[in-house]
């Protein structure tokens, strides 16, 4: 069969695989940082609590915590997925007695807690960025620091961090694909079953290339033009102001729509 014949042996065939792949990998992604995202704001707000060192006891169980979440930063960022998904997995069959865990289950919490380690950086560099006057002002009008984060900080936060988060949310529809160690359907593994069957190797892997590439660089626009629209526009005019009349209101209203 020349190119041609084999791609279209592949969409006839084997499609029903295909979407079943893109499926699994589009889930664990999105899943994986959605969860990860939270993981990382919850280690950011308990990076920045306050601790008296006049209360040994507090201030110790926050070095503590500063500690571990330090740990399982450094070793989520410091390995690779792979390994992790291999030590996770198998990790939990040696302890269980060689019960194994549910595949699906196991992609996503080893994408979510892989995820959360480079969120946790991600949302420090976003919490460091505020300006300290804001804390100062929250604090002056009574918030606490929990009330503080989830009014003042993180909202800003959010907006400050989305274009990394959108683009580890690419990274993982890639990276989902060291996940067939585990035997996890996603889409690599599907083409590896595909190749097992038609015997063409380039030509398959190819295809999935892609379409790799296909869905990172359509969801990459899609995120791009979200976080356009949530920008707003770059020059604008406040409504309303002393140096705007009513039919100057008028015309800058027609203008927008």
């Amino acid at each position: 069969m020349n190119f041609f014949e084999v791609i279209e042996n592949i969409i006839t065939n084997y499609w029903s695989w295909i979407l079943k792949g893109i499926g699994m990998t589009l889930l664990v992604s999105i899943v994986g940082t959605i969860v990860g995202l939270i993981i990382g704001l919850v280690i950011g707000v308990i990076r920045t609590i306050s601790v008296d060192k006049s209360n040994k006891l507090a201030y110790v169980f926050k070095k503590f915590i500063n500690f571990l979440i330090g740990v399982y930063v450094e070793i989520f960022r410091g390995t690779p997925m792979m390994v992790q998904a291999m030590v996770i997995f198998w990790g939990y069959a040696y302890l269980s007695g060689g019960n194994t865990l549910d595949v699906t289950l196991s992609a996503l919490f080893i994408v979510s807690i892989n995820t959360g380690a480079y969120m946790a950086e991600i949302v420090r560099g976003g919490i460091i960025s505020i300006d300290k006057g804001q804390f100062e002002g929250a604090e002056a009008i009574g918030m606490n620091h929990f009330q503080t984060m989830l009014y003042v900080v993180i909202p800003q936060v959010m907006r400050n961090i989305l274009p990394s988060v959108c683009n580890e949310f690419i990274i993982n529809i890639k990276d989902t694909s060291v996940l067939n160690v585990i035997g996890f359907a996603e889409l690599f593994y599907v083409t590896n079953t595909i190749v097992l069957k038609n015997y063409q190797t380039f030509i398959t892997y190819l295809f999935t290339a892609v379409i790799y590439f296909v869905l990172t660089f359509g969801i990459s626009r899609i995120l791009l033009l979200i976080e356009k629209k949530l920008a707003g526009k770059k020059n604008y005019v406040v409504l309303g102001s002393g140096n705007m009349d009513a039919e100057s209101i008028a015309l800058e209203n027609n203008r927008e729509n």
